[in-house]
């Protein structure tokens, strides 16, 4: 049995397409919510499933589908073919869309965006105004925020931390405790692990590895099969 109607009587428009707001047929006690209380709004019964709950002035369309005990609250939007599920949270005005998915513990919230087949997943947290597109995954207990882009194939996890106007693109890695922030950029097949920190105007691209305790600043470029 479901644990929501659709509520047909209170609609929001959105561009053609007319969501519903949901109201709660039994209660959720792991997340709070009681039967009656009212939620967000989503455009169909599928786009809802498990204990997944849509909050506030939150929205999911089109065949998204938040289930598991995912939450969505806030004025975030999910859409598309993005799937939100497990424990995740996508929050503030945050979008997920396209083939994405978040999962596992993931938090998704502020202005960030995660789209096309990119993936956020663990206990990553995606948040202030960043994006993460292409195939690119987030995951382990990795932080994106500012500006950051993540894009491509690229992979940030382990501890990794990738904020500012940073971007990593391409094949790239960032792993381990590694830091990538300011205008850096990490792309091609480059590796940053370990305890490195790439910042500044950096760049670090081609098969580069950069590891230990290294620093990477300024208008510095380290290319090739550097290690």
């Amino acid at each position: 049995m479901k644990h929501f109607k659709l509520r047909k009587d209170l609609t929001v428009k959105v561009g053609e397409k007319t969501l519903y707001q949901i109201e709660a047929t039994r209660d959720l006690e792991k997340i709070g919510v009681k039967k009656g209380d009212l939620g967000g709004y989503v455009e169909s019964e599928d786009n809802l499933g498990g204990d997944a709950w849509v909050y506030g002035d939150a929205e999911v369309s089109g065949d998204a589908k938040v289930y598991g005990n995912a939450e969505v609250y806030g004025n975030a939007e999910v859409s598309g073919n993005a799937k939100v599920s497990g424990d995740a949270k996508v929050s503030g005005d945050a979008k997920v869309s396209g083939n994405a998915k978040v999962y596992g513990k993931a938090l998704v919230h502020g202005k960030a965006w995660v789209y096309g087949k990119a993936w956020v997943s663990g206990d990553a947290w995606v948040y202030g105004d960043a994006k993460v597109s292409g195939n690119a995954k987030v995951s382990g207990n990795a932080w994106v925020y500012g500006n950051a882009e993540v894009s491509g194939d690229a992979k940030v996890y382990g501890k990794a931390l990738v904020y500012g106007d940073a971007k990593v693109s391409g094949n790239a890695k960032v792993s381990g405790n590694a830091w990538v922030y300011g205008n850096a950029w990490v792309y091609g097949n480059a590796w940053v692990y370990g305890k490195a920190w790439v910042y500044g105007k950096a760049w670090v691209s081609g098969d580069a590895w950069v590891s230990g305790d290294a620093k990477v600043y300024g208008n510095a470029e380290v290319y090739g099969n550097a290690e």
